[in-house]
């Protein structure tokens, strides 16, 4: 997230000088990651990951998913927002050393790299909603763009880096408003800040690693993905987060867009995309994979905002809605999707949780939260049973029934 807070506020952490060597090479007591231990999530006990972002939804699943495969993690973000979140939540604090930072402080950044030495990095943190990018369009860029700047920049001074994943978003592409699902090699774009922002962060992901990082041995891969859900998220001006706040306070919530069209997905299914991809970053062949990647729901899974909020009501008789598709709102897209076939072929990823199963999961989450139940034991019960349908292959329509509680 994007909110001011005093530059360098770390806890007290004492940070060392960011060295300025870029030669990398095998650190001690690490090892190239194979196939086989992409695909089974193994391969992670004891790596040193730096994630940006762990304070947000995303990055606080990841977090909490690299801790319970072994690794070493360090989080760099801004403090979580609001009084609600999945950090304090589901206590992702336990989950890794927090350094409180701001992507726009290029030198504590730099130091925060050095000091952690980390050898993977998944760049997360961003200011991430349409609707804040209107609002705030200077502070959108500064951190969405300048943001990847300074985390490559950073990269470039940390030799112990071999690979970083970069998280941008579906809504990076030219979007033309039509049936066919985006691939990776077409247009980027972006009519609104928030999209044209992370569009720039693609164009400058893939500068760094051409001019920079690729010749000295940092494979860097960009990823997109789609409309994600699941428990935890309690952002303003998002469909799930905001309905679940009107089924507690017993208030109908005001729909602005019921009929368009998105890739919704469980938060664990791309973050499984890009686990995999970074393992085969960390490969012998890493550089094969140093590109940009979709990580999409199955087809079926695009849905409308209406069936989504209809198929909630349905497992939650407390969420209401009304339609305000005739208010006066900044441009949103109506129909965006992607083609992860790329994927699927060369990393052998595919989503394994069906749109019905991620609702499912999802309202658990929050009835537990709700009834104050351990959300952080729900959370990794979460991440194991989604571990083991990737070990049984199985497809959405066979997962359908998995309890996980």
């Amino acid at each position: 997230m994007a909110e001011d807070i005093p530059a360098g506020a770390c806890g007290g952490s004492k940070l060392a000088a960011h060295p300025a060597a870029t030669v990398r090479s095998q650190p001690t007591g690490t090892s190239k990651m194979t196939e086989h231990d992409s695909e089974h999530f193994s391969g992670w006990q004891g790596r040193r990951v730096l994630v940006t972002g762990h304070t947000g939804f995303k990055g606080g699943w990841l977090c909490l998913w690299l801790r319970h495969l072994g690794a070493e993690v360090t989080g760099y973000a801004l403090e979580p927002v609001g009084p609600r979140n999945l950090f304090t939540a589901a206590g992702v604090a336990d989950a890794a050393r927090s350094v409180i930072g701001d992507l726009r402080d290029a030198a504590f950044l730099a130091a925060t790299l050095a000091e952690a030495k980390p050898e993977v990095v998944f760049h997360l943190a961003a200011q991430p909603l349409v609707r804040a990018s209107y609002r705030q369009p200077a502070e959108t860029y500064a951190t969405n763009v300048m943001g990847t700047v300074h985390l490559l920049d950073a990269v470039r001074a940390t030799p112990s880096v071999q690979a970083v994943v970069v998280v941008t978003t579906d809504k990076c592409y030219e979007n033309r408003e039509w049936l066919w699902p985006y691939r990776e090699n077409d247009p980027l774009g972006g009519r609104d800040p928030y999209a044209s922002s992370k569009a720039c962060a693609e164009l400058v992901t893939e500068a760094y690693r051409s001019s920079f990082l690729a010749a000295s041995g940092v494979q860097v891969a960009s990823v997109r993905a789609g409309n994600v859900i699941g428990g935890g998220d309690f952002a303003e001006d998002r469909l799930i987060p905001d309905l679940i706040r009107g089924a507690e306070r017993e208030q109908s919530v005001p729909i602005r867009a019921p009929r368009a069209i998105r890739p919704w997905q469980h938060v664990l299914d791309p973050l499984a995309g890009y686990l995999i991809l970074a393992s085969r970053l960390l490969a012998e062949d890493g550089a094969e994979f140093a590109e940009g990647w979709n990580f999409g729901p199955a087809a079926d899974d695009a849905r409308t905002v209406a069936w989504v909020t209809e198929q909630l009501v349905a497992r939650w008789d407390r969420i209401r809605w009304t339609n305000d598709d005739q208010g006066n709102h900044p441009h949103e897209a109506g129909l965006l999707t992607l083609d992860s076939s790329k994927a699927i072929a060369r990393l052998g990823w595919r989503p394994q949780l069906s749109l019905e199963l991620a609702l499912d999961w999802l309202i658990d989450w929050y009835r537990a939260d709700a009834d104050r139940a351990d959300v952080h034991a729900l959370t990794l019960a979460q991440i194991a049973r989604y571990e083991a349908l990737n070990r049984g292959g199985g497809s959405p329509a066979e997962t359908k029934h998995v309890e996980t509680q």
